[in-house]
């Protein structure tokens, strides 16, 4: 019993700091740095992590249960996934894209047919929940969890079967390592949207000058990792290393 509750603290706490990898923070900075509700910010973190649980719990599972490898090439092409994903993000922050689609996709509940507006206590949670952060707050960083999960599973599923041997166990490593991701990604989103919004309360132009350092940074570190995936490591050289 002691061993059990030992490993999932341990998952959890790793899973916590797997939230905190410098292209995870720099991803979800990116998506928040014009957040002013600390609340939607945690909401943010918490479908970031919901995305990454998903695919390292399916892909790991699926190496773990089927004792499956995953090629190198194919590894290396899901973290190069990442980097222009970060390359986007970087973009669309710094050209107003992503602002422009946050406010565009916001829920208007007033076009829904048989909708209690009177009564709030009638609307559908998801409903309530998408007039809050808008649909594009839930659907960006659910999407870029999974890209992230993609690009760590194999690592994270293979390290896990040479320390547990049963593979049953070594599953429900991975979901409470996820379950660990959520809860740091979403204390981390949280602790980003504090000082954005004290300080936006005092600059009204400092969610600009905000998401445009995220954006740089983004598309910087995002370059990065291309040109290691690709030169470094060798993506599309005829051996990788």
């Amino acid at each position: 019993m002691l061993d059990v509750v030992t490993v999932a603290t341990l998952g959890f706490f790793l899973g916590m700091r797997h939230a905190t990898d410098a292209d995870h923070v720099i991803a979800v900075s990116t998506i928040v740095s014009r957040q002013r509700s600390i609340r939607s910010a945690g909401l943010i973190g918490m479908f970031w992590g919901c995305g990454h649980t998903v695919t390292i719990l399916s892909v790991g599972a699926a190496i773990i249960l089927f004792n499956t490898t995953m090629p190198p090439r194919l590894g290396l092409a899901m973290e190069l996934a990442v980097g222009l994903m970060l390359v986007v993000l970087g973009v669309l922050n710094l050209t107003g894209v992503m602002q422009w689609t946050t406010v565009r996709s916001a829920f208007n509940l007033s076009r829904l047919p048989h909708v209690h507006l009177d009564d709030p206590h009638k609307w559908p949670v998801m409903w309530n929940l998408r007039e809050r952060i808008g649909l594009s707050q839930v659907l960006r960083p659910l999407i870029v969890g999974i890209v992230h999960g993609l690009a760590g599973s194999a690592a994270v599923a293979l390290l896990v079967l040479a320390t547990i041997r049963n593979p049953f166990w070594a599953v429900g490593y991975l979901l409470v390592f996820g379950v660990g991701t959520i809860a740091g990604m979403m204390s981390l989103t949280i602790a980003i949207s504090v000082p954005l919004a004290l300080a936006g309360a005092r600059d009204v132009q400092f969610g600009s000058k905000a998401a445009a350092a995220c954006g740089l940074i983004s598309v910087a570190l995002g370059c990065v990792l291309i040109y290691r995936i690709c030169f470094v490591d060798g993506l599309f050289a005829g051996q990788i290393r």
